[in-house]
């Protein structure tokens, strides 16, 4: 039953934040801390529970399961594992940063701004956690609009071009998985005589090996132009440039994820035999994702854009990882994930932080900041460290599980990846030498972080310094899940 309350606690509280803005303009945003403080209490019992028990189950914990549309085989059916968990603590984490993040930021029709907020947080969770192929499109669709409400709204000069390409991107490629699920659930009508979308029963299918492959990339396509890769990503740097910071927060901590999921949970269990003769290709593309993606961060001269191509550089060794498909590049992937999510998030706080303060996103526009806001430069450049894999910090793990265990299965594709070790600190030492050194632009007087951005990125240095130093213990959190993956496609 809790998994059902985690999904309603953040709808009922989009709906609260939205009407409380009739009483106070203030209240939506406190509202919204409320209900993200109840959705972490709720986390604290999945937790408690494998603490009891002396680890995480290989198996999924917390089923949820109740009759939707029987008559078509479809069922409200909610379950957790150890990857759900990781992914759902990381999207209320990153909820509260997003927060934080619009706390003055967001200063018209705040309302509806929040309930959109954690609208695209709810249906997000409910990605993490539906095993009906069914439920799992509608949360897949419930997440997605919101989050096209928060760019069009309360984006920046080209919010309305950037919403709509974001909007028919994610959109098509749904369509497709659409269709992919619907054929797969025929398949299996044809098979049994009977109609089901739940994920155990379409498992382990007989298809006929063409059928297999076009159904895989229905879902491929549809979740690497979420993840994004090349050659589907043009959407990204243009959403994440004209969204409102919190709206950069969840789409690149949280919304990019769901591809990883996706692929990770659906993809390869689902079609194993076409997974596998597909792999090379897809590693292929999360190679040129990495390399192409930090070339292209090194040209710009918008910070957010910038930020954004790195994102897709990382989503590149995600991708690459989950092909790879053995414990070691599968455990990568899941701490790139979160690490990814904790230092882009936080590097879009900063630039959304610079923006407010300087009114502008151009690097050319900013220079010699370093003295003036030390606490803020500061923490950029921990950030930045962390996003080109500085070892002690999160991102150096997940990328060096991820090529270890994709140099056991590819070892050129795997050594041409590397050379991004060389690209990436190229672009984040010109981040800052552009923006917090050189000579100093004409600036008015400006404010260094105050405590509220202090503690909200301070905590997401202790999450990234945690995560790279004590990984083990989210490792043994996603080991059962992983390997129960790994032994299911075998």
């Amino acid at each position: 039953m809790i998994l059902l309350v985690l999904i309603c606690v953040l709808l009922l509280g989009g709906f609260a934040a939205w009407l409380s803005a009739r009483w106070s303009p203030g209240a939506p945003r406190w509202l919204a801390v409320i209900v993200l403080i109840v959705e972490a209490l709720l986390l604290i019992v999945p937790y408690s529970v494998a603490e009891q028990s002396n680890g995480f189950p290989s198996t999924w914990f917390g089923d949820f399961y109740a009759p939707w549309i029987p008559r078509f085989g479809i069922h409200f059916h909610l379950a957790m594992d150890g990857l759900s968990l990781l992914l759902i603590t990381l999207t209320v984490l990153l909820g509260f940063m997003a927060v934080s993040s619009s706390w003055t930021e967001i200063t018209n029709r705040q309302g509806f701004f929040f309930f959109n907020l954690l609208a695209c947080l709810a249906g997000t969770v409910g990605v993490f956690l539906a095993l009906d192929l069914f439920l799992f499109f509608f949360f897949w669709e419930l997440m997605i609009i919101p989050m096209y409400f928060l760019i069009s709204i309360w984006g920046h000069e080209s919010r309305t071009y950037a919403a709509v390409k974001f909007f028919i991107f994610t959109q098509v490629s749904s369509l497709l998985m659409l269709l992919a699920i619907v054929s797969l659930v025929l398949i299996h009508h044809n098979n049994s005589g009977i109609y089901s979308f739940d994920y155990f029963d379409l498992l382990n299918i007989a298809l006929n090996p063409d059928a297999a492959f076009w159904l895989m990339l229905g879902f491929f396509i549809a979740f690497t132009v979420k993840l994004p890769a090349v050659p589907f990503h043009t959407w990204l740097p243009d959403a994440h440039t004209q969204a409102p910071t919190g709206g950069s927060v969840i789409l690149a901590g949280v919304m990019l994820k769901t591809g990883a999921y996706g692929l990770l949970r659906f993809v390869i269990p689902l079609f194993p035999e076409a997974a596998h003769q597909f792999a090379p290709v897809a590693m292929t593309l999360g190679a040129v994702s990495v390399l192409y993606a930090a070339a292209m961060a090194f040209a710009q001269s918008d910070l957010k854009r910038l930020i954004a191509y790195t994102s897709v550089s990382h989503m590149g060794f995600i991708l690459l990882g989950i092909f790879s498909w053995n414990l070691l590049a599968l455990q990568g992937s899941v701490i790139t994930m979160l690490a990814h999510g904790i230092s882009a998030s936080a590097l879009f706080m900063i630039a959304g932080a610079l923006q407010e303060r300087l009114h502008t996103r151009e690097m050319e526009n900013m220079g010699g900041l370093w003295p003036v806001l030390p606490k803020l430069s500061a923490l950029t450049l921990l950030f930045a460290l962390a996003s080109l894999g500085l070892p002690g910090l999160g991102n150096f793990i997940g990328e060096f599980l991820v090529l270890q265990g994709a140099f056991s299965v590819n070892m050129l594709l795997t050594s041409v990846t590397t050379l991004v070790l060389i690209l990436a600190p190229v672009y984040a030492l010109c981040m800052m030498q552009k923006t917090f050194y050189g000579p100093r632009y004409q600036h008015s007087a400006l404010a260094d972080f105050n405590r509220r951005e202090w503690l909200s990125l301070g905590l997401l240095v202790l999450a990234t310094a945690w995560l790279g130093l004590s990984p083990q213990a989210v490792l043994n959190v996603s080991a059962p899940a992983m390997q129960s993956s790994i032994e299911m496609e075998r």
